[in-house]
């Protein structure tokens, strides 16, 4: 599995978003910094940067590199004045600036206003699949469970300098591109294929790279991407996120020889997500089971139950079951931010400033700050 997680370039001192990616990965390049080659990139606007993880096995690992990675980047992003931060939006009012890549600026000129409010930070989780075929199977079969993993990460309640009411505002602002989403069981990659081509053939889509499902074939790689997450604030969610997901798709691709996908309609599913999205871990959340509505922590530990057998294989049992009771006890990034804005008097420049730190902590340090606290 692999994680790639998209940050936020930030100015703590005024609590903005600041346009220097190019500039970073300029200084990078020419050898001035710490060279990261490809595993810093740039993304879709001027204020993001985006880390990827190498494939890992176990869980520990994956945590080592993605800490190590934070910081990396962020020691890139202060050569020139700025800082990282884990953030699914912009807290403060910023206007997004366009990448200057040509791919970047077809897109401007197709979406338009839809692009120009795509300053959003997720985190994609890749797993690795047999095939193509296993790949699509296991997509018909962890769907309508996404929603539960977005509102585990969710980590966006600010934008534009306001709180939206929402835990996780990336997902509003995301799903205004026409290919995001949950999509239909489809039952065999020809028909995967099929979807992709008319989504193309119709504009939805500009090409590969703009299949926003909330999970698909990658277009690099032989996995199943898995893209519903806001970035986490705490790189250990990151890392637990990662874990049930490696799960779910393991319990998908076993269900696969033994049972039919869940029928229930991609509008169903959608609706589930915006309950993700609107209360995080704080309230019920649609049961994957059975469509009915529970408390939070009741369809997050059924969910943990029936991927049970899968974590135990992998051996990533305590590690994301002590994960998930820290997310559901602490609350999720949407809460540490409000956390941060009560503390200021609602100032959301010390939100910003809070995410710069609490980013790039080192989580050994995090995890023993955790024990005294309790």
């Amino acid at each position: 599995m692999g994680v790639e997680e998209e940050l936020l370039l930030v100015d703590p001192e005024v609590g903005r978003a600041v346009a220097v990616a190019s500039r970073v990965l300029d200084d990078a390049r020419a050898g001035r910094s710490v060279d990261l080659r490809e595993r810093v990139e740039g993304e879709l606007q001027e204020q993001q940067l985006e880390t990827n993880s190498r494939p890992q096995t176990e869980l520990g690992e994956l945590l080592a590199d993605l800490a190590d990675l934070r910081q990396r980047a962020d020691a890139l992003a202060r050569t020139v004045g700025a800082r990282t931060a884990a953030l699914g939006t912009a807290p403060t009012p910023t206007t997004p600036i366009t990448t200057p890549k040509e791919r970047y600026r077809r897109m401007a000129r197709v979406y338009g206003p839809v692009q120009d409010v795509q300053l959003v930070c997720g985190c994609h989780v890749h797993v690795g699949v047999d095939s193509p075929e296993e790949g699509v199977a296991v997509l018909d079969r962890i769907r309508t469970r996404l929603p539960v993993v977005a509102a585990l990460t969710a980590n966006s309640p600010f934008w534009d300098g306001d709180d939206t009411g929402y835990a996780s505002f990336r997902h509003q602002l995301w799903s205004r591109w026409p290919s995001a989403g949950p999509i239909e069981p489809l039952g065999s990659h020809a028909a995967y294929e099929e979807l992709v081509a008319s989504l193309k053939r119709t504009g939805a889509a500009m090409d590969d790279g703009m299949l926003y499902f909330d999970a698909r074939l990658s277009v690099d790689y032989p996995t199943v991407e898995v893209r519903v997450a806001d970035v986490c604030l705490d790189v250990r969610d990151s890392v637990t996120v990662a874990g049930l997901v490696r799960a779910l798709v393991d319990t998908a691709a076993t269900e696969w020889r033994d049972h039919e996908p869940d029928p229930t309609s991609a509008a169903v599913v959608r609706a589930g997500a915006w309950r993700s999205s609107r209360y995080g871990v704080g309230d019920q959340l649609v049961d994957p089971a059975d469509g009915s509505l529970a408390p939070a922590a009741d369809v997050v530990w059924a969910l943990f139950e029936q991927v049970g057998p899968a974590l135990e294989r992998a051996g990533d049992t305590e590690v994301v079951r002590d994960g998930l009771a820290r997310i559901l006890a602490g609350g999720t990034g949407a809460d540490r931010q409000r956390a941060a804005a009560r503390a200021a008097d609602g100032d959301l420049r010390a939100v910003v400033a809070a995410a710069a730190e609490a980013t790039n902590r080192d989580p050994a340090a995090q995890d023993s700050q955790d024990s005294q606290d309790s």
